[in-house]
């Protein structure tokens, strides 16, 4: 309880700054009582679903939208905060000074008055979050992007000259209110036409039932050498309070079934090879890997026990953790490994090929896209899905499509 009077406290204080922006700016009542009525309706509605929340009880679409129209209001009115802050940085001395000087002759009404453009800036600067937040709840979850990328190797064998392969990661079904997108995201993964298809796991939020309504349509997915996926740590079902270890068990073994349904090959510490023309490559896929309190299910090893150290090799692990970890100082040379896990945090700035910038880079030092170290490379995909926050605001959902080429890249 006292944590939620301070919680209100100071979204408290936040409003009162905001509105000082918005009553400058305009006089009319109704527009005011809009305000008000609208700001309740958003915190009540907040506190409504969180009030008592246990994550292990299960995260429903309601809550996921409560939490969504939060951060729609509460980010554009910090900005408004720190703007009106900035102002009185300059009125506060100004009233002591006429406090002081002018005494009774200011008949208690020390401060200047609030300039209505400072007003208006703020607030223009204001609808810019408010905007692209309630665009990535509304259309940029489905936004789905295909980034292509062309990686060298002068050890890959000839006959995977030119390979092509496609990476989903992070599908988080639990959370999809569209079928009609997902569906649309899944013709969109076969028209690139790629070898071979990798998924990195977190098919799920937490149960396996979540996956039932989107087989059909993942069975769809087509590659000519094979459909290969891991497990991610939501796929475990570690989130949520069970009402036995064996339900918690059947789950898993259910999704493991769903995903044969599908057409994947689930490797569980395991290893598969892509045979052409009497050349190879290897597959090897662990189970989650991750820093920083999560499951470290993966056997690195294990997984790589019947492969060879000269073969070409293609790790999928979903947590990218797990790549400075234990893969990059392996003994084995993993050419590349895939992974998922960070979703860009949903949220970001990217100008493709120029600028990317994303809150979770803090956390994460490989969070999106391609990365090498020691002549190894890893591909962070953003997430085929969305988690918690329903929307994605400037890092869209991501079909990542590599072409693997033989030789140097200055050739």
């Amino acid at each position: 309880m006292i944590r939620w009077i301070i919680f209100i406290a100071i979204f408290g204080v936040i409003d009162f700054y905001a509105f000082q922006a918005f009553k400058t700016v305009t006089k009319n009542s109704w527009l005011h009582i809009a305000y008000w009525l609208v700001t309740a309706l958003v915190i009540g509605n907040f506190v409504y679903h969180y009030y008592g929340f246990n994550r292990s009880d299960g995260f429903s679409h309601s809550h996921a939208f409560a939490f969504g129209f939060f951060i729609a209001v509460l980010v554009p009115k910090m900005l408004l905060l720190i703007v009106m802050l900035g102002e009185d940085v300059f009125r506060v001395p100004q009233a002591i000074y006429r406090y002081f000087t002018e005494g009774d002759n200011a008949r208690g009404n020390y401060f200047a008055s609030r300039r209505k453009f400072i007003s208006q800036v703020a607030l223009g600067l204001a609808a810019i979050p408010f905007s692209a937040i309630l665009y990535g709840i509304y259309k940029g979850k489905y936004n789905f992007k295909v980034l292509k990328y062309t990686l060298h190797f002068e050890d890959l064998p000839e006959a995977f000259d030119g390979f092509k392969l496609t990476q989903i990661s992070d599908v988080h079904s639990g959370s999809f209110d569209n079928v009609e997108k997902v569906a649309y995201a899944i013709d969109l993964i076969n028209e690139q036409q790629s070898d071979v298809i990798f998924f990195t796991g977190d098919m799920v939020n937490n149960k396996a039932e979540e996956m039932l309504p989107y087989v059909d349509i993942f069975s769809k997915l087509k590659a000519k050498e094979g459909k290969y996926s891991v497990l991610g740590n939501h796929d475990y079902g570690d989130y949520i309070k069970w009402d036995s270890t064996e339900l918690k068990a059947q789950n898993l073994n259910d999704l493991k079934s769903i995903q044969k349904k599908i057409g994947f090959d689930l490797l569980l510490n395991e290893n598969r090879f892509i045979e052409k023309q009497g050349e190879r490559i290897a597959v090897v896929g662990v189970e989650n890997w991750g820093k920083g309190g999560f499951k470290k299910a993966g056997d690195l090893k294990k997984a790589s026990s019947k492969v060879n150290e000269d073969d070409f090799k293609i790790l999928l692990s979903h947590d990218p953790s797990h790549w400075e970890a234990e893969v990059v100082g392996d003994n084995y040379h993993y050419h590349l490994t895939l992974s998922g896990h960070t979703h860009g945090m949903q949220f970001g700035i990217e100008i493709p090929g120029w600028f990317k910038w994303s809150p979770v880079k803090w956390r994460y030092k490989q969070w999106a896209g391609i990365y090498e170290k020691l002549g190894q490379y890893i591909n962070v995909n953003r997430g085929f899905g969305y988690l918690a926050f329903p929307g994605r605001v400037g890092i869209w959902p991501e079909i990542t499509v590599i072409t693997l080429k033989r030789g140097s890249n200055n050739a």
